[in-house]
């Protein structure tokens, strides 16, 4: 599977239609993860983690700042504490 990175925005599509993606707009520093989404032909095969995991890859390597309005966001980051360092 291969990701598609915009700023702010990491996704997977295929055949013209967005099946998974992660949207991250950026302002002062912060990145807002506010939405996940996969499709339910992808669900159960950990992309949302995934994507979620760029995100943060992304994040840290802009020196970037996050938050998580995204409730899955907010989740993963519970189960994942030792990203919480990027956290506002």
């Amino acid at each position: 599977m291969e990701f598609k990175y915009e700023y702010g925005r990491i996704y997977y599509e295929k055949d013209g239609k967005v099946l998974a993606e992660v949207v991250f707009p950026i302002t002062d520093g912060v990145a807002d993860i506010q939405r996940t989404f996969v499709d339910d032909s992808l669900r159960g095969q950990g992309i949302a983690s995934i994507l979620i995991e760029k995100a943060v890859e992304v994040i840290r390597y802009d020196n970037l700042r996050a938050k998580a309005t995204c409730s899955y966001a907010a989740s993963w980051f519970t189960k994942h504490p030792w990203h919480n360092d990027l956290l506002v």
